[in-house]
């Protein structure tokens, strides 16, 4: 058995092992594509498993995060802190190494991949993140960023639409140094491919403009690694290689659907070590395997060492440039910015305000890189003055998403995951459903990345219910870890941005306006600091209030005007702005039972979307004036009056409902 044999097989029936012993998982992506995460990472990956974080490393992306269990025996093998109780531990609670992969969780697991197509957007992502950072530090003799992206993928993977949508970008944007393998095994969960699929993926990928090969004989090392290598000489487009393989392969049920996601049970398990010529003993890893971790661990110093002393010249002779590098990778985005950020005097949308902000602090932050998806001069997501990305301009700071929801939320998190980055990216809060999945997997794996969702409620008006959001404030308050913030004017705008920028342990959405909301005067009103404890009082009373009135963005001002209308009335009335309940969540018990007495059981929340939400802070007792229905199409001002958020019919329901 060849050298290289011995590591497939080992990296196999580690692979196969801990699935048995989990009696859960899925062996046949592992048994049929060990090969190709052995190559890619024994012949072409610069990586060091003592620090997995290494700037300037390669990265690998298990796109069909299936096959967690060979992704893990890789990483074991290639010298990562994954040790053999680590593999035994399975699926099991609390181990490192969970059923789909956790970049946050494991020694060099790149990305969290489960729900089918994420991964190679998160390739497309880093590739960008790599271009981008690449021309923006890198000086003649110091290649400081000069990396690949790989990632392998599943047919799953190429059946999601998200993957089309990726792949059109990155062939647009002419990403050179991604390269995407294709474990084209033709068979899926239900059973073979050509149930639901019969295009031919290669032409797909080339008309995207993508470099595109096929290796019919899949198990020759020798053509998938001459086909790679190709790959690594593209100057003008990203590559794509299909490997055709065998799901399962080596096992009594090869190219059977049911190896996918099941054991093969300890019997054929066994029988397919045997096809192997494998030793029987479970976990076991020959001497040679050893020896080749240790190797990879050397091999993996030396590579990260030569890189730093090129970067210790590099930070002598250009020391700004080196901190910015190292302080942008530590997420640190400096204070400059906050002294730029705007005071607002006259009434605005707020997501034009939120573009004024936007504009004033970029320059001030080389590193903040987003878009729209189409929608920029709607979203007021447009850095005027700073070009736009494409591959003749790797130094635009705009990058046009095009009509990809999707797209642009799974690629904001490989710019993420990739470091270095703060990424933004803009759409109507209606198409936010679009791309629930990414915004999930952002939260899910603590990823800093800023949503700017514009358009938030019936207010947008005349173009009607199909584009009036109305659940999904509430659906992206669900979110664990997803911080919803949602000002209620310019000058709360410009600090929901110092809010999104500061949050490094996950990712913010930003709600905002299309129409123009009054400015609070600030001479009457507290501070729009306020919005930083998530929620404040506006309005108050002396004593224990009568009632409480809780609203959040433009429901602001029509609330607070039924507040002062009850006062006028007798009523001892407090109006809260909660601009973010997650920012709240967070605040001392102290200050939360402060603005919300439990002896105070009269309280209205005021919101034009979904009210379930808010039930948590009105109680059994309260009152949501909200929206139960869908909207229509009319002016704003029409459709606020309509569903009753005037000032005078906020106050109606409140009596009628109270029996004051």
């Amino acid at each position: 058995m060849s050298k290289d044999e011995l590591m497939i097989n080992t990296i196999r029936f580690l692979s196969l092992d801990q699935v048995e012993r989990a009696k859960s998982g899925h062996p046949g992506m592992p048994l049929g594509a060990s090969h190709i995460a052995y190559l890619i990472f024994d012949r072409f990956l610069k990586f060091n498993p003592k620090n997995p974080k290494w700037i300037n490393r390669d990265r690998f992306v298990l796109s069909a995060g299936h096959a967690s269990a060979m992704l893990y025996s890789v990483l074991f093998l290639m010298g990562y802190e994954l040790t053999l109780e680590d593999l035994k531990a399975f699926r099991q609670l609390n181990s490192k190494t969970p059923g789909h992969p956790e970049s946050f969780l494991t020694p060099g697991v790149e990305a969290t991949t489960g729900p089918l197509g994420q991964g190679i957007g998160n390739a497309v992502g880093m590739a960008l993140a790599e271009r981008y950072l690449a021309s923006y530090f890198n000086r003649e003799g110091f290649p400081i960023i000069d990396h690949y992206t790989f990632a392998l993928v599943s047919d799953g993977d190429l059946m999601e639409g998200v993957s089309c949508e990726v792949a059109q970008l990155a062939g647009h944007l002419k990403l050179n140094k991604l390269i995407v393998i294709w474990d084209n095994n033709k068979v899926s969960i239900d059973g073979p491919t050509s149930l639901a699929w019969s295009e031919d993926v290669l032409k797909r990928f080339s008309a995207f403009g993508w470099y595109v090969e096929e290796v019919e004989e899949g198990y020759d090392l020798e053509k998938v690694e001459n086909a790679i290598r190709r790959a690594l000489q593209q100057r003008e487009k990203p590559s794509f290689i299909s490997a055709r393989t065998h799901l399962g392969y080596g096992s009594p049920k090869q190219d059977d659907a049911s190896v996918h996601g099941a054991p093969l049970g300890k019997e054929l398990a066994l029988q397919t070590k045997k096809n192997f010529g494998w030793v029987e003993e479970e976990f076991f890893v020959p001497q040679e395997a050893w020896s080749y971790r240790e190797e990879k661990i050397k091999r993996g110093k030396a590579l990260e060492e030569e890189w730093q002393k090129l970067f210790e010249s590099y930070k002598e002779k250009y020391p700004q440039l080196a901190e910015l590098l190292v302080r942008s990778f530590n997420k640190d985005w400096g204070e400059e910015y906050k002294k730029h950020i705007p005071l607002f005097t006259e009434p605005m949308a707020t997501r034009q305000a939120s573009g004024k902000v936007l504009n004033s602090i970029a320059k001030y932050m080389p590193t903040l890189l987003g878009g729209s998806a189409d929608l920029s001069e709607s979203n007021n997501t447009y850095l005027h003055g700073m070009g736009d990305f494409s591959a003749e301009n790797p130094l635009g700071r705009n990058i046009h998403f095009g009509v990809r929801e999707h797209a642009m939320g799974a690629l904001l998190n490989g710019m993420a995951y990739h470091g270095g980055l703060l990424p933004y990216g803009g759409t109507f809060l209606i198409f936010s459903d679009y791309m629930r999945p990414s915004i999930r997997m952002a939260s899910l794996s603590g990823l800093q990345v800023i949503y700017v969702f514009t358009h938030d409620s019936i207010c947008l008006g005349e173009d009607g219910p199909t584009h009036q959001p109305v659940e999904q404030l509430s659906s992206l308050r669900l979110i664990p870890n997803l911080w919803v913030i949602r000002p209620a004017d310019a000058n709360e705008t410009a600090i929901a941005w110092q809010m999104a920028i500061e949050r490094k342990e996950g990712p913010t959405a930003l709600i905002l306006t299309r129409q123009k909301v009054p400015l609070l005067d600030r001479s009457k009103y507290p501070s729009p600091e306020g919005i930083k404890k998530g929620a404040y009082i506006l309005l108050d009373c002396e004593g224990l209030p009568h009632i409480i009135l809780l609203a959040s963005g433009s429901e602001v001002h029509p609330t607070l005007k039924a507040g002062e209308l009850l006062t006028e009335e007798g009523y001892k009335v407090r109006v809260i702005n909660m601009a973010s309940f997650e920012a709240f969540e967070v605040q001392e018990e102290e200050y939360k039972r402060f603005l919300l007495p439990a002896e105070v059981k009269r309280r209205v929340a005021v919101e034009a979307g979904r009210g379930l939400c808010w039930y948590k802070y009105v109680g059994v007792e309260g009152l949501v004036i909200g929206m139960e229905g869908f909207g229509k199409s009319a002016p704003g001002d029409i459709l606020m009056d309509h569903f009753g958020f005037t000032p005078e019919k906020i106050v109606r329901r409140i009596k009628e409902h109270f029996k004051l």
